[in-house]
Formats: C-alpha cells, sequence, structure tokens
C-alpha cells in the first residue's frame, strides 16, 4: 500500500529566538532550533519554566523577530510573505485571559476574518458562513450572542480556538490553551484540538505542561532543553530517555513500561498481593503510591487479597498481618490501617 506524503508546512533551520544582548534587558537566547511540522499532526511543545517556550512559539507566529536562523512556512521563508498573505497562513491564539467589554462571541470569531475582509472588515456572506461553521466545529454555536465576559473559561477558550479556525490558516499555534481551564475543559480542549488536526489537515502546534496528556494525544513532541531541542513522537521520547532529561531533580523518574512519572524514594515496606481485576490495580497503584514495594510471585508476612464484586457487590480487600485478617471496603481504609 502506497503511503501519502504528507507535505512540511513548517520548518525551522538552526534558529535562535530570544532576545538581543544590545538590548536594555539581560539577553535571553535559545540556540540551534531544528524543527518541523506536516499537515494533519499535533505537536506538543513542552521543557521547563523559562526555558523559552512562547519565546519560540511567538517568533514562529511573528510576533516577535528572530536574532537568526531560518522559518519555512510551505517551503518559503517567512520573509517571502506580505503580513496579509502571512495570515492567511497562519493564526496564533494567546494563553492571556481575553477581557474585552460588550462583545459578543460571534464578533470574536469574526476577527478571524480580518486577512479576507481589508480595512474596513465588512464581512460578506462566505465570512459570515465561515464563523458559523467555526463556531459549530467548536460546539458553541448556542454562545454565539452572549458576551465574552458573560462566559466561563473553558468557552472563551473554544471562543479563541473558533476566532483562529475562522481565520482558516493551515497552521494555528497556541500557547497554553489549556492553562486557565479545570480538568474537564483541558481534557476537552486536547481531544478537540486533535480531532481538528486529524479532520482539517492542519498543523496544531501548543505549549503545555501536561505532560500526561501530551503522551497520550500528541503526535510528535517538541522538547525544549536548556542545551537542544529534540522532536520525535511519545514513544521515541519515552525510548530513548528524553523525558527524564525534563527534569533536574533525581528524585523524579519516568515508567517507560507505565509510560508515566514516578518519585524516587526508599521504600517503606513490601507486601503481596493476590487477585486480579480492576479492584487489584487499583490497590496495587495505591500502596506503590504510598512507597510499598509490591510483590505478586510471592506471599509476605504483609499480604493482601482481593475479592472482586460481582453485579451490585463492591470489591473488598482482606489484610492479613502474621495471619491476622481485616476486611476492608475501600481502598483509602486499607492503606489508612497500613
Amino acid at each position: 500500500m502506497k503511503v501519502e506524503q504528507r507535505q512540511v508546512t513548517l520548518q525551522t533551520e538552526n534558529l535562535e529566538v530570544g532576545y538581543s544582548p544590545q538590548g536594555k534587558m539581560d539577553a535571553f537566547l535559545r540556540r540551534s532550533i531544528s524543527l518541523s511540522a506536516v499537515s494533519g499532526e499535533i505537536i506538543a511543545l513542552i521543557g521547563p519554566n523559562g526555558i523559552g517556550k512562547s519565546t519560540l512559539l511567538r517568533t514562529l507566529a511573528g510576533l516577535i523577530p528572530k536574532v537568526s536562523g531560518t522559518i519555512l512556512v510551505k517551503g518559503l521563508p517567512v520573509d517571502h510573505y506580505e503580513p496579509e498573505r502571512f495570515s492567511r497562513l497562519m493564526s496564533f491564539v494567546s494563553t492571556e485571559k481575553l477581557v474585552v467589554p460588550l462583545m459578543t462571541v460571534a464578533e470574536l470569531v469574526a476577527y478571524g476574518r480580518f486577512p479576507y475582509t481589508g480595512w474596513l472588515g465588512t464581512l460578506k456572506k462566505e465570512d459570515h458562513q465561515r464563523v458559523a461553521d467555526a463556531l459549530q466545529k467548536v460546539g458553541i454555536s448556542h454562545l454565539s450572542g452572549k458576551l465574552i465576559n458573560e462566559i466561563s473559561d473553558g468557552e472563551r477558550q473554544r471562543a479563541m480556538i473558533a476566532r483562529a479556525l475562522a481565520q482558516d490558516t493551515p497552521l494555528i499555534l497556541l500557547d497554553e490553551p489549556t492553562a486557565f481551564l479545570d480538568i474537564s475543559n483541558t481534557y476537552a480542549i486536547f481531544q478537540l484540538l486533535h480531532e481538528l488536526a486529524a479532520r482539517e489537515e492542519k498543523t496544531i502546534i501548543l505549549s503545555t505542561h501536561d505532560l500526561h496528556l501530551a503522551l497520550q494525544k500528541m503526535d510528535k513532541l517538541w522538547i525544549m532543553l536548556d542545551t537542544t531541542t529534540l522532536e520525535g513522537a511519545p514513544e521515541d521520547a519515552i525510548l530513548k530517555g528524553w523525558l527524564q532529561r525534563l527534569f533536574h531533580d533525581d528524585k523524579v523518574g519516568f515508567n517507560a513500561a507505565k509510560g508515566e512519572f514516578f518519585f524516587r524514594k526508599e521504600p517503606v515496606g513490601t507486601l503481596s498481593v493476590e487477585g486480579n481485576g480492576r479492584a487489584c490495580t487499583m490497590v496495587v497503584k495505591a500502596l506503590e503510591r504510598k512507597g510499598y514495594q509490591v510483590n505478586r510471585s510471592s506471599r509476605e508476612e504483609i499480604h493482601v487479597a482481593v475479592r472482586e464484586g460481582h453485579k451490585n457487590i463492591s470489591p473488598e480487600w482482606d489484610l492479613l498481618i502474621r495471619e491476622n485478617r481485616r476486611t476492608f471496603h475501600s481502598i483509602y481504609d486499607l492503606v489508612s490501617e497500613l
């Protein structure tokens, strides 16, 4: 089967971003940034605080000048494009909270059509349709007449994404799009962006501190470190040990088998667990979180036997310490006893 080659939409070569030493502020430079992105993929830009993620995104979006190196969009240097043409290729969603009195959601989204309407900003029938389509795609059509300051943070972030969609660019950059959102809205926004990248064949690049979701939902990671920048699939990052390099604290580790981070600490004790199913998986997780080394192959002096519930019967956990048995109906009570 022939695999279709996707188009490279964004590429950097030996890019240097930051603030020039000639400025009044202290110099801040990140050098040798060589990265690429293709159509239809979603990329997470990750790295420690202060490493330059926002600076890189703003440089790619043309909001601040590069120091040196090359940025290619659709195979051409960004300097090749006039501002109006560039605004039809790339849109940017800031991390800043938008507070605009007396502006409706639909009016905010309509600003995305500015590259197509000229200085007068007159919306044609096609522009209104693009706005309606963008609102529908992010699931907030019912909010079109609401004022921006009357909707929730999650709804406001969807409106900002809708504005970028109305701008109809092949590239969308987002600086920490879930920074102010709760867990539910964070997952919803990640899922929305993932679907948009695949369905609309757009290249979506976002910065995030949520490594767990980045490993689950991203096609590629861009990892910024002090002296280098790495790129690859989340699985590449796991296999090559890149994620561990994000932490300067040797107490934080990454379990490649489980695909999750953990805190290194001396075990508080060893015990054994017997059983199967979800109730067993959860009790092992809780015991390891509390610092116990769990043995599944042989019986220790402290032993937990899991009895999985059936139908309306909840699971139970039997704790045996030197043959003294106690039964618990919640993992919290079991762990508290230990």
